[in-house]
C-alpha cells in the first residue's frame, strides 16, 4: 500500500487479532519475532499499519485472510445432486446446503451427480479461479468402485495415459487398492477439470466405474464428514489453499 494509505490503514496486530489469526498481544509477539510478512516482505515493526482489503499476510510463509467477509465451506456432496446453485431442470441442486449462510457462496469446479464427495463453496472468486483451472496444476484424488479385477498393468495404463475422443490424458498418480471376484478399487489422482474424466479414464481400459467418490483437492481431504454435512475449513486449511493461490500469481 502507499504511504498514505499506510498512514490510514488499521495496525498490523489488529487486523490479525480480528482475522482470527491470535490475540493482539500474541500477534505482536509474532511480528517481533519476525514471523510475519507483507506483501512478501518480513515486517517486525509493531506499528506497522496495513489495509485488510488489498495487503497480503502471510505467518510462517503461510497465508492469512484478512478479509472476514469472505467464507470456505467443505461439503461432502450427495450422489444425485447436481453441481448448480440453481438447476433449471429441478433436480436436487446446492442450494439447499446454503441456505442458512448469509454469504452467497458458490462451487469451485463440479462433480457430476453421481459422485460423491469433496465440493468447496466460497464467495471468493479469485481462490475459486486458481483452484478449478487446470493450469494452476492443484490436484484431486478419487476413489472408484469399478467392474471387473483390476491389474497392474492397468494401473500402468492410467499413468502413461489412455487416448480419449477429445484428447489423451495420464493421472498424475493411480493405485489399486484392493481387488474382489467381480470388482475391485482404485485411486486416482488427476490435476484435470474435463468433465466426467475419471469414469471416462475407466471406462476406456475396460473397467467401468460403478460408484466413485472425490476424497481429497489439492491440501483438503474429506476426513470424517459425513455424507451431506458441510463444515467451515480450519484455519490451516485455509492458509494452504490461500497460499497455493497467491504462487499462482
Amino acid at each position: 500500500m502507499s504511504a498514505e494509505n499506510e498512514a490510514q490503514g488499521e495496525r498490523l496486530q489488529k487486523v490479525m487479532a480480528a482475522a482470527g489469526v491470535a490475540s493482539r498481544r500474541v500477534s505482536e509477539d509474532m511480528i517481533a519475532a519476525g514471523r510475519v510478512s507483507v506483501n512478501g516482505k518480513v515486517v517486525t515493526e509493531l506499528g506497522r499499519r496495513v489495509d485488510p482489503t488489498v495487503d497480503l499476510v502471510a505467518v510462517d510463509g503461510t497465508a492469512v485472510q484478512l478479509d472476514t467477509s469472505r467464507r470456505y465451506v467443505m461439503l461432502n456432496k450427495p450422489v444425485g445432486v447436481v453441481s448448480s446453485m440453481r438447476d433449471e431442470q429441478g433436480r436436487p441442486d446446492l442450494s439447499r446446503f446454503t441456505a442458512d449462510y448469509p454469504e452467497r457462496l458458490f462451487n469451485v469446479g463440479r462433480l457430476d451427480a453421481e459422485t460423491s464427495g469433496l465440493l468447496i463453496l466460497t464467495n471468493d472468486g479469485e481462490l475459486a479461479h486458481v483452484l478449478a483451472h487446470p493450469s494452476f496444476g492443484v490436484t484431486k484424488t478419487y476413489i472408484a468402485r469399478v467392474r471387473g479385477v483390476v491389474t497392474p498393468q492397468t494401473i500402468g495404463r492410467l499413468t502413461k495415459g489412455v487416448e480419449l475422443e477429445d484428447g489423451p490424458i495420464a493421472a498424475d498418480k493411480a493405485k489399486l487398492l484392493q481387488t474382489r471376484s467381480d470388482d475391485s478399487l482404485v485411486e486416482v489422482t488427476l490435476h484435470s477439470g474435463r468433465n466426467r474424466i475419471v469414469r471416462r479414464m475407466l471406462a476406456e481400459v475396460g473397467h467401468p466405474v460403478v460408484e466413485l467418490v472425490r476424497r481429497q483437492f489439492g491440501p483438503l481431504h474429506l476426513g470424517t464428514l459425513k455424507v451431506g454435512q458441510l463444515r467451515d475449513l480450519t484455519k490451516a486449511e485455509l492458509g494452504q489453499l490461500l497460499t497455493i493461490s497467491r504462487e499462482s500469481r
